[in-house]
């Protein structure tokens, strides 16, 4: 059942999510609303329209396909039925200043979770992907509305591979992983992202350089030069020609190892 054939959010739907229904589902990651759908363009636009029409903080989205899905810089994918955990998680942050981390909390509390169901020790590469020995395993993409000044509602989109993509490198979880027992760690872990305040703090910090991938490597985006870490705003460190600049957007293209 499409999303563009019905009421998106509509109570009693048929769809179901490895058996669940969304209310099986609140309960299991005790969450205030689930909507389960198989098949949406997107599942952040979903969640965009169920947070126009007043849907709560922690209203999941979850889909088996995704026919237009969505990533930086205007990327736009289709995601396999079944081949995966797409999601996308609804919260209303209090702090606007602490948006600029979200991607990057959530990535580093996705990738103590993840660890449990990987071969390797999943590894982060600012400023919104998970991957496994140098290979993708899962992404984010955090969208945000505002009224005015004052935030409204943040999307947090979360796609990971439970299957090896076809035709791109990519690392997927352990063969015989339940979805919906990642789901019941992995929510917990993208709601205390979304609760966290301020800047980064020294632990979270070090946490992340433990599993930068890009750290002490060459880059030649967002400019030529070294990456040297991220700041507590979340933005990438590059040494390049004229000494350290930090990026706050943009993405970051790693040389080859022969080059490095």
């Amino acid at each position: 059942m499409r999303v563009d054939e019905r009421r998106e959010g509509r109570p009693g739907s048929t769809d179901t999510y490895d058996g669940r229904g969304g209310h099986a589902l609140m309960d299991i990651l005790d969450l205030p609303r689930v909507e389960v759908y198989d098949s949406v363009t997107s599942t952040l636009d979903v969640t965009h329209a169920l947070a126009e029409s007043g849907a709560p903080a922690g209203t999941l989205v979850l889909a088996e396909q995704q026919t237009a899905g969505r990533g930086r810089g205007g990327r736009v994918w289709t995601s396999a039925a079944g081949a995966g955990i797409w999601l996308t998680l609804l919260e209303r942050p209090r702090d606007p200043a602490a948006l600029e981390t979200l991607a990057l909390r959530v990535g580093l509390r996705a990738a103590r979770v993840l660890d449990r169901w990987t071969d390797a020790r999943v590894q982060l590469k600012w400023p919104n992907d998970l991957l496994v020995r140098g290979v993708k395993l899962a992404g984010i993409l955090v969208e945000a509305r505002w009224r005015d000044t004052r935030l409204e509602w943040a999307a947090i989109g979360l796609g990971v591979n439970m299957m090896t993509p076809r035709g791109v490198p990519g690392a997927a979880l352990r063969d015989g992983t339940s979805r919906v027992l990642v789901l019941s760690e992995l929510i917990p872990a993208l709601r205390a992202a979304a609760s966290a305040s301020g800047p980064l703090s020294e632990k979270e910090l070090a946490a992340f350089a433990e599993r930068d991938i890009a750290r002490g490597k060459r880059c030649s985006q967002p400019e030529p030069g070294v990456v040297n870490g991220i700041d507590p705003r979340g933005g990438l460190i590059v040494a390049g020609a004229q000494g350290e600049t930090i990026h706050r957007s943009g993405s970051l293209v790693l040389e080859p190892e022969e080059a490095q």
